[in-house]
């Protein structure tokens, strides 16, 4: 069985640089804002967290490649690093603090690149999750002041928190409906948004969350997290993994039904 602590001690210094930098510029009033070709920000923080990564990942790691938001893929090979160095720009650029670094490392398999290592930093809400293949899922400070962590137990969907980013991504999709039938079955729904949901899926707190249309970067490292602490994380073509192209995470107990409730169409959509 591969040993994937030296990996996961690694993501936690990129973790801590990245966090160091993105802090000293979070809430600066001479923070620079761009709009990429996507019509989606991106600031100057986003690439300094994400160059400094590189720069460590490329002294302390040089045969693995790395995919990231900012600057693509470099390089080539069975390990390849997943870098989102700001998951919830449009947050941290209007000084909400719900954002955060995420960090994978994926392994090349049978069935494809799958994680093995996640870490995400949300360092403006002081937390941070992180987990490896077969070693759990766990959340602290740190490696030595840390929780382990576990999905609940909520079979039922009229007992069970539902946590998602917004409406119009499903609205596009026809997938509307089903989304709010959804929302209607469940005890309570929040719009947390980006990574936060799918941490609270790990550590039991809410019990589903979902999103439409999201990137490998937006997904290796919380798909892992989610894994290890006992659920599900699959597309919601029900593939499991980070590939699908969007995002269903559960406890497990309810996946089925999840899956059921945002696939149904709106008549007449494409």
């Amino acid at each position: 069985m591969a040993d994937y602590h030296d990996d996961l001690r690694l993501a936690h210094v990129l973790a801590d640089a990245a966090d160091a930098a993105t802090m000293d510029r979070f809430k600066a009033l001479d923070l620079k804002v761009e709009t990429k070709p996507d019509m989606t920000p991106v600031s100057e923080a986003d690439r300094a967290a994400e160059e400094l990564i590189r720069g460590q990942l490329k002294r302390a790691r040089p045969r693995d490649s790395v995919l990231g938001e900012e600057y693509g893929q470099e390089g080539t090979g069975p390990r390849r690093w997943v870098i989102d160095p700001i998951d919830g720009t449009k947050n941290y650029v209007r000084g909400v603090p719900v954002w955060a670094t995420l960090i994978a490392l994926m392994e090349a398999g049978p069935g494809g690149f799958q994680p093995v290592v996640g870490l995400v930093s949300a360092p403006a809400l002081s937390r941070r999750w992180w987990a490896a293949k077969d070693l759990g899922a766990y959340t602290g400070r740190n490696l030595t002041s840390a929780s382990r962590i576990h999905v609940s137990k909520v079979g039922e969907l009229s007992d069970a928190s539902f946590g998602y980013s917004s409406l119009s991504g499903w609205e596009e999709q026809g997938r509307l409906d089903g989304f709010l039938d959804l929302t209607r079955a469940c005890w309570r729904t929040r719009g947390y948004g980006d990574f936060w949901p799918y941490m609270m899926v790990a550590e039991g707190a809410i019990d589903l969350a979902a999103e439409p249309e999201l990137s490998l970067w937006d997904m290796a490292a919380p798909a892992i997290v989610v894994q290890e602490a006992g659920g599900t994380f699959t597309g919601l073509d029900g593939q499991p993994g980070p590939h699908s192209g969007n995002a269903a995470a559960s406890n497990g107990l309810l996946h089925e039904e999840l899956l059921d409730y945002l696939n149904r169409r709106t008549p007449g959509a494409e």
